[in-house]
């Protein structure tokens, strides 16, 4: 399955959202400190009703931390400054999903240490400037899931 990986999230009711999405998506979530909460906040356990205890959920130092011990075949990274469409992606097992914080995104450091081709955005009419994160992080993984046939899906 996949992995997505939330970098230095900061609203805990997104989080609680992401949550119950990886429980029933079969997804490993990935937390990227400093988070701006707490993994007890009473806004978090509310958003992810009861899904907590049925999601892999895994809090890591940094993203060099992550990747050095999840060792994902690729990171894909979402960001609004990104050309390619999410769709034209070909979505393979294990691969690591990246999202950033809700108020800025992406740090531009992390967008130019990765190739062109796995920066992925979605679309958006002109003039707005991003989709709340839980439901970016909803989109993607429901398509990278599609395309693998919604394998482990009933």
């Amino acid at each position: 399955m996949f992995h997505v990986v939330l970098y230095q999230p900061e609203i805990p009711p997104n989080t609680g959202n992401i949550m119950r999405l990886c429980a029933n998506t079969g997804v490993r979530l990935h937390l990227i400190e400093p988070l701006g909460f707490r993994l007890d906040d009473k806004q978090l356990r509310r958003a992810g009703l009861d899904y907590r205890e049925w999601v892999e959920v895994r809090t890591h130092t940094n993203l060099e931390n992550f990747l050095d011990v999840v060792k994902p075949p690729r990171l894909l990274a979402f960001s609004t400054h990104a050309r390619r469409f999410y769709t034209e992606m070909n979505y393979a097992e294990n691969d690591a999903l990246l999202f950033g914080p809700e108020t800025r995104g992406l740090p531009r450091g992390i967008l130019d240490g990765l190739p062109e081709t796995q920066h992925l955005r979605l679309p958006l009419v002109p003039g707005n400037r991003s989709l709340n994160l839980s439901n970016a992080v909803a989109v993607a993984v429901y398509e990278a899931w599609r395309q693998r046939g919604f394998n482990g899906g009933k």
